[in-house]
C-alpha cells in the first residue's frame, strides 16, 4: 500500500473547525482495503482505482452530452432549505444537454443530484467494473451522477439510506468535508432530517466562509476530515458519514451505492426512507413554522449536551 496523505497524524483546526487530511492511496489491496477502512469505518481517496477503466478517458462533457443530452433533469441551486422546503426538492428544470453548456462556460452555481444517466444511456455501464473486490452488496440498478458548475455547493448532509460509497469524481476538482455519523450533534443536525442546521460553505476560506462558530459553538468540538478530489480520484464514503462538498471547478461524480454491512444499518435506512422522511414532510406541510421552532430548539439542546459532556471530561 502506498499512502500519500496520513489522516490520523494531521490534527488541524480551519476556521475553528477541527479535522484531519483523508488517506490516500495509489494502490491497496482487496484485504488490507477492509482491514484498514472498510472494517474501520474509515474514509480513503483511492488514487489509481478509476484510472484503468475506459470511463476515465472516455467519459467528457460532449461525450455524455451525446448519449443523454435530451433528458429532462432537475437542478439545485446554492440556497439552504427553510422549514417549508421537502427534502430533494427541485429548485429548477432543464435539458442535461442545456446544463453542461451553461455550467461549462463559467463559474454556475447550479448542481445534479442523483441523476440515473445509466438508465438514459446503459451503455455507459460498460465503461466501469464495480469494486466487488473492495465492498460488498453493491445496488447496481442505482449507479449515478452527481455533477456541479465551479462554485456549487452540496450542503452538510448524510445520505438517508445509510449506505457505503463508493464516489469517483471526473474532470473538475471538488473539496469535500467529512464527518463519522456520531458527530451528528456538534454538526446541530436537524430532527427527522439528515441536514446540519450550519452553513458549511467555504469553510476553508477565512476571507469566505460562513461557518459561525458563534451562533454554533458545538462546531468547534467537531472532529473531521478534508479533502480535494481530482479527476479520478475515487473516495470511500463509509455508511453514516456526513459530507459537505464544494466544486473548485466545474465537474461530475459517479456514486456506487453499497448496503449498509449490517442488520441494525440497513434497518435504520429504512427507518429514515419510509418513516423518518414522510412524517418530516407531513409536518412540514401542515405545521411549518411550529415544526421548524421545535425542531430548533431540540438542535440546540443536543449540541448544548455534547459541549457541556466534553467540558466535564
Amino acid at each position: 500500500m502506498n499512502i500519500t496523505g496520513a489522516g490520523s497524524v494531521h490534527l488541524q483546526k480551519n476556521n475553528q473547525m477541527q479535522f484531519c487530511s483523508v488517506d490516500v492511496v495509489n494502490d491497496i489491496s482487496s484485504e488490507q482495503f477492509k482491514k484498514e477502512y472498510y472494517n474501520q469505518n474509515k474514509p480513503v481517496v483511492l488514487r489509481n482505482l478509476s484510472k484503468q477503466w475506459p470511463a476515465y478517458t472516455k467519459w467528457t462533457w460532449e461525450y455524455l452530452k451525446q448519449v443523454a443530452g435530451s433528458k429532462s433533469i432537475p437542478i439545485y441551486n446554492n440556497i439552504k432549505s427553510d422549514a417549508y422546503t421537502p427534502i430533494n426538492k427541485a429548485d429548477d428544470y432543464t435539458t442535461f444537454g442545456e446544463y453542461v453548456d451553461m455550467i461549462s462556460k463559467g463559474p454556475a452555481e447550479w448542481r445534479i443530484f442523483f441523476f440515473n444517466i445509466f438508465a438514459h444511456a446503459p451503455q455507459l455501464k460498460e465503461d466501469f467494473t464495480w469494486p466487488s473486490d473492495y465492498v460488498k452488496g453493491f445496488l447496481k440498478s442505482m449507479p449515478s451522477m452527481f455533477a456541479g458548475g465551479k462554485g456549487s455547493i452540496t450542503h452538510m448532509h448524510f445520505d438517508i439510506d445509510l449506505p457505503n460509497l463508493i464516489h469517483t469524481q471526473f474532470i473538475g476538482r471538488k473539496r469535500v468535508l467529512l464527518f463519522p455519523n456520531e458527530e451528528q450533534h456538534k454538526l446541530y443536525r436537524k430532527p427527522f432530517e439528515v441536514l446540519s442546521l450550519a452553513d458549511f460553505s467555504n469553510y476553508y476560506d477565512t476571507a469566505k466562509t460562513k461557518v459561525d462558530t458563534v451562533k454554533f459553538p458545538a462546531l468547534e468540538l467537531a472532529k473531521g476530515y478534508d479533502v480535494i478530489l481530482e479527476h479520478g480520484d475515487t473516495l470511500f464514503m463509509p455508511s453514516g458519514f456526513w459530507h459537505h462538498m464544494e466544486y473548485l471547478e466545474s465537474g461530475f461524480a459517479m456514486s456506487l451505492r453499497a448496503w449498509n454491512k449490517t442488520l441494525m444499518g440497513k434497518i435504520n435506512g429504512g427507518w429514515n426512507v419510509i418513516g423518518m422522511r414522510n412524517i418530516d414532510n407531513l409536518m412540514k406541510k401542515t405545521m411549518p413554522q411550529k415544526w421548524y421552532n421545535w425542531k430548533q430548539k431540540k438542535i440546540y439542546q443536543a449540541a448544548n449536551r455534547e459541549i457541556t459532556l466534553i467540558n466535564t471530561l
